[in-house]
Protein backbone atom coordinates (compact mmCIF):
# COMPACT_ATOMS: atom_id res chain seq x y z
CA UNK A 1 0.00 0.00 0.00
CA UNK A 2 0.90 3.68 -0.10
CA UNK A 3 2.44 5.34 2.94
CA UNK A 4 2.51 9.05 3.75
CA UNK A 5 5.15 10.10 6.28
CA UNK A 6 4.81 13.54 7.82
CA UNK A 7 7.58 15.41 9.59
CA UNK A 8 8.53 18.89 10.75
CA UNK A 9 6.03 19.45 13.52
CA UNK A 10 6.95 20.72 16.94
CA UNK A 11 6.62 23.60 19.38
CA UNK A 12 7.34 27.18 18.35
CA UNK A 13 6.72 30.64 19.73
CA UNK A 14 4.15 32.92 18.16
CA UNK A 15 5.49 34.65 15.10
CA UNK A 16 7.91 31.89 14.22
CA UNK A 17 8.09 29.75 11.09
CA UNK A 18 7.72 26.04 10.61
CA UNK A 19 7.85 23.79 7.58
CA UNK A 20 6.02 20.50 7.37
CA UNK A 21 6.91 17.74 4.92
CA UNK A 22 4.94 14.77 3.67
CA UNK A 23 6.70 12.09 1.66
CA UNK A 24 4.77 9.44 -0.22
CA UNK A 25 6.15 5.99 -0.87
CA UNK A 26 4.92 2.64 -2.06
CA UNK A 27 3.33 1.35 -5.23
CA UNK A 28 2.53 4.73 -6.79
CA UNK A 29 1.72 5.06 -10.45
CA UNK A 30 0.88 8.76 -10.20
CA UNK A 31 -0.14 11.22 -7.49
CA UNK A 32 -3.34 12.87 -8.64
CA UNK A 33 -3.81 15.42 -5.86
CA UNK A 34 -2.58 16.37 -2.39
CA UNK A 35 -3.86 18.52 0.44
CA UNK A 36 -3.12 19.54 4.01
CA UNK A 37 -5.68 19.41 6.80
CA UNK A 38 -5.54 20.49 10.41
CA UNK A 39 -7.53 19.60 13.50
CA UNK A 40 -7.48 21.55 16.74
CA UNK A 41 -8.26 19.65 19.92
CA UNK A 42 -11.70 21.27 20.13
CA UNK A 43 -12.30 21.71 16.41
CA UNK A 44 -13.17 19.42 13.51
CA UNK A 45 -10.63 18.58 10.86
CA UNK A 46 -10.54 21.24 8.18
CA UNK A 47 -8.87 21.72 4.86
CA UNK A 48 -5.97 24.15 4.80
CA UNK A 49 -5.06 24.97 1.18
CA UNK A 50 -5.37 22.20 -1.42
CA UNK A 51 -2.91 21.66 -4.23
CA UNK A 52 -3.44 19.68 -7.40
CA UNK A 53 -1.02 17.90 -9.66
CA UNK A 54 -1.16 20.91 -11.95
CA UNK A 55 -0.06 23.18 -9.11
CA UNK A 56 -3.29 25.04 -8.46
CA UNK A 57 -3.97 25.99 -4.85
CA UNK A 58 -6.72 27.79 -2.95
CA UNK A 59 -6.10 29.35 0.47
CA UNK A 60 -8.58 29.88 3.26
CA UNK A 61 -8.93 33.31 4.83
CA UNK A 62 -7.36 32.21 8.12
CA UNK A 63 -4.04 31.24 6.52
CA UNK A 64 -3.96 33.56 3.52
CA UNK A 65 -0.59 35.27 3.21
CA UNK A 66 1.04 33.06 5.86
CA UNK A 67 0.91 29.47 4.59
CA UNK A 68 2.37 28.23 1.32
CA UNK A 69 2.20 24.76 -0.20
CA UNK A 70 4.83 23.46 -2.58
CA UNK A 71 5.36 20.10 -4.20
CA UNK A 72 8.33 18.16 -5.50
CA UNK A 73 6.96 15.63 -7.95
CA UNK A 74 10.26 13.78 -8.34
CA UNK A 75 10.55 13.27 -4.57
CA UNK A 76 6.81 12.58 -4.22
CA UNK A 77 6.83 15.11 -1.40
CA UNK A 78 4.67 18.08 -0.50
CA UNK A 79 5.55 20.86 1.90
CA UNK A 80 3.62 23.30 4.03
CA UNK A 81 5.60 26.44 4.87
CA UNK A 82 4.00 28.29 7.76
CA UNK A 83 5.07 31.78 8.74
CA UNK A 84 3.90 34.22 11.40
CA UNK A 85 2.36 31.42 13.40
CA UNK A 86 -0.36 32.24 15.90
CA UNK A 87 -1.51 30.34 19.00
CA UNK A 88 -4.78 29.56 17.23
CA UNK A 89 -2.77 27.65 14.61
CA UNK A 90 -2.08 24.97 17.21
CA UNK A 91 -3.39 21.72 15.78
CA UNK A 92 -2.51 18.32 14.42
CA UNK A 93 -1.70 18.66 10.74
CA UNK A 94 -2.52 15.82 8.38
CA UNK A 95 -1.38 15.11 4.85
CA UNK A 96 -3.81 13.58 2.37
CA UNK A 97 -3.05 12.25 -1.09
CA UNK A 98 -5.09 10.85 -3.93
CA UNK A 99 -2.93 8.25 -5.62
CA UNK A 100 -3.33 6.33 -8.86
CA UNK A 101 -2.09 2.82 -8.20
CA UNK A 102 -2.41 1.99 -11.90
CA UNK A 103 -4.14 3.42 -14.96
CA UNK A 104 -7.58 2.45 -13.65
CA UNK A 105 -7.50 2.66 -9.86
CA UNK A 106 -7.27 5.74 -7.63
CA UNK A 107 -7.33 5.71 -3.83
CA UNK A 108 -6.84 8.32 -1.15
CA UNK A 109 -4.55 8.04 1.87
CA UNK A 110 -3.98 9.92 5.11
CA UNK A 111 -0.74 10.55 6.91
CA UNK A 112 -0.45 9.86 10.63
CA UNK A 113 -0.49 13.54 11.55
CA UNK A 114 2.11 15.82 13.12
CA UNK A 115 1.53 18.10 16.10
CA UNK A 116 2.13 21.83 15.81
CA UNK A 117 2.01 23.81 19.05
CA UNK A 118 2.32 27.60 19.01
CA UNK A 119 2.87 29.36 22.32
CA UNK A 120 2.26 33.04 23.01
Amino acid sequence: QVQLVESGGGSVQAGGPLRLSCAASGNIFRIEDMAWYRQGHTKPRELVPPITRSGSANYSDSVKGRFTISRDNHKKTIYLQMNSLKPEDTAVFYCRAWVALNRGTTSNYWGQGTQVTVSS
